[in-house]
């Protein structure tokens, strides 16, 4: 009895353990399994976030290449004039500037790459528009008001306040000198209120000190040329930021800081071309100048780079 109770035990014994074994092992391969799929689960969620990476929209791509502009040559601006805002033609070697926060008119030398000089002629502000008269210079505020400053390098300089009738609203930024009929022109960036359809650029007769109260020329938001500009409002499909005139045809050059364009008219104000510029070189287009010889010379804002001077080759 002892001995078949004995022999029971160990057949018991022998299937209990050949169970556990079985078993185990199935654990085993199933752990395994989960193992595996998990390892399958973190590749997927890598190869998931790789491929967001890929898929993430890269901005710079959506800069494009300026349209047929070349860049010659490239000065940059030293940190008092990182927010230049104005350009105008002094000689061959200098430029006048202004910056939008100091009332200070500074002369830069392309030679020395250096502000060789810097004339006070008002407190703080916004200033946004520089033209050179022979000595005497005229400096745009943002609120469309012009200041006169008479003998601007001798030393003791005499500023006149001009006001006009534009606004804040109007947020004049562009400037320049019309010498064949003695005036000054001045860019609507802003707005022209109510449903004007345009953006004017208005003339001061520099005999009477008199702003015109109608634009000499209006840029029509209708017109083909903003076709291909893509805009929620009208008025957006151009701010104007500074204007010049080429000294040889005559045509009118107006740049856009906001989403950096080109615009040019002809004499008679038609809209000859519209091009694109990229972000990457022209980081905010703030001034623009011919020099007499029609090289063309456009001034940009700085932000985490510094403001420069940019040279472009003739169009």
């Amino acid at each position: 009895m002892k001995q078949a109770f004995l022999i029971s035990a160990f057949i018991i014994a022998i299937i209990t353990g050949a169970f556990v074994v079985r078993s185990t092992g199935a654990f085993s391969g199933d752990l395994a399994n989960v193992e595996s799929q998990d390892g399958d689960s973190d590749k997927g969620d890598k190869d998931k976030k790789g491929k967001g990476k890929k898929d993430k929209k890269d901005k710079s791509k959506d800069d494009q290449p300026s349209e047929g502009i070349v860049i010659r040559k490239k000065w940059d601006m030293p940190e008092v004039l990182k927010e230049i805002s104005a350009l105008t033609y002094i000689d061959e070697d200098r430029f006048g500037c202004v910056q939008d926060e100091i009332g200070k008119i500074f002369i830069y030398n392309t030679a020395t790459k250096k502000v060789e000089k810097e004339i006070p002629f008002a407190g703080t502000g916004d200033y946004e528009g520089l033209a050179i008269v022979d000595q005497t210079a005229y400096v745009l505020r943002a609120d469309g008001q012009i200041f006169e400053v008479k003998n601007y390098t001798s030393g003791k300089p005499e500023t006149i306040l001009h006001k006009t009738h534009l606004t804040v609203k109007h947020d004049t930024e562009g400037m320049c000198f019309d010498s064949k009929n003695n005036r000054l022109l001045v860019a609507v960036k802003g707005s022209e209120g109510g449903s004007a359809g345009y953006k004017g650029i208005y003339s001061f007769d520099l005999k009477s000190s008199k702003m015109a109260k109608e634009p000499a020329y209006k840029i029509n938001f209708d017109d083909p040329a903003f076709e291909k500009v893509k805009a929620k409002k009208p008025e957006s499909v151009i701010a104007p930021s500074a204007i010049a005139i080429h000294p040889k045809t005559g045509d009118i050059y107006i740049t856009e800081g906001t989403k950096p364009k080109l615009l040019i008219m002809d004499k008679e104000g038609k809209i000859k071309d519209l091009r694109t510029l990229s972000k990457a070189d022209f980081n905010q287009p703030e001034g623009i100048i011919f020099k007499p010889d029609a090289r063309m010379f456009v001034s940009n804002e700085g932000n985490k780079t510094p403001g420069n001077i940019l040279e472009i080759e003739a169009l």
